[in-house]
């Protein structure tokens, strides 16, 4: 379509009588109606009133720095500058050890590396602490992490030593692959230490009995343990 027409167009529309002469304008009014500014650009430039947004986040969740307006950014995993991070709400305990198997090889006996690190199990009734009572503390053998007080062993005969319960956070639980036992690992370092069995009778407070093998423990006796808390 031409610009003569647009033109044209234009003035008849706004002509008071649609049945009178078309007045013909000259081609400097052009710029006027392109450049004439539309109902939806006036409205345009009225300035936006100021919204506020914003961000609720769990209590676990922190901000790491301040949002961009109106948007929150979360990332889960290893910190980042200027991003969100989400803490663990089960935190390893103080102390915990991370080490590839090839170390652990290397500082753990044949034995203990068998037990504690490929989950193999002792021969019943000839663990070192199978029927010893001592006051004391029993820690882990792998990373020294305190597991058990001796005051919550007791002899439940079936071979290995036996307690009724651990330190808080100190024991983790994992189910066995085929769902039949409960298996009990050193929280610190992932050292395994036996299977945890409930409901069996005895007259414990927890009526648990944790079934540890003896070479997955290093007892601290008494004495020594307050020595070293001087």
């Amino acid at each position: 379509m031409g610009v003569q027409h647009l033109l044209k167009l234009r003035m008849a529309s706004s002509h008071p009588h649609p049945g009178a002469a078309l007045t013909t304008r000259p081609l400097s009014s052009l710029a006027s109606f392109f450049l004439a500014p539309s109902s939806t650009t006036a409205r345009s430039a009225v300035p936006p009133r100021h919204v506020t947004l914003s961000c609720s986040l769990p209590r676990d969740y922190h901000w790491t720095a301040k949002p961009a307006a109106g948007r929150c950014s979360v990332t889960v995993g290893r910190r980042l500058p200027g991003v969100v991070t989400m803490s663990s709400s089960a935190p390893p305990p103080p102390g915990s050890v991370q080490k590839e198997e090839e170390e652990w090889e290397a500082i753990l006996s044949p034995e203990q590396f068998r037990i504690l690190r490929l989950k193999g199990t002792e021969y019943p009734g000839t663990g070192e602490y199978d029927k010893f009572f001592s006051e004391g503390v029993y820690e882990c053998a792998g990373c020294g992490t305190p597991l058990y007080k001796s005051s919550t062993k007791f002899n439940s005969g079936c071979g290995w030593p036996a307690f009724y319960e651990g330190f808080p956070g100190a024991i983790a639980r994992t189910p066995d692959p085929d769902g039949r036992r409960i298996e009990i690992t050193c929280a610190a370092c992932g050292g395994h230490l036996g299977h945890v069995f409930k409901g069996e009778g005895f007259n414990t407070p927890t009526d648990e009995r944790h079934c540890v093998n003896s070479i997955s423990l290093k007892f601290i006796p008494a004495s020594e343990e307050e020595t070293s808390k001087l």
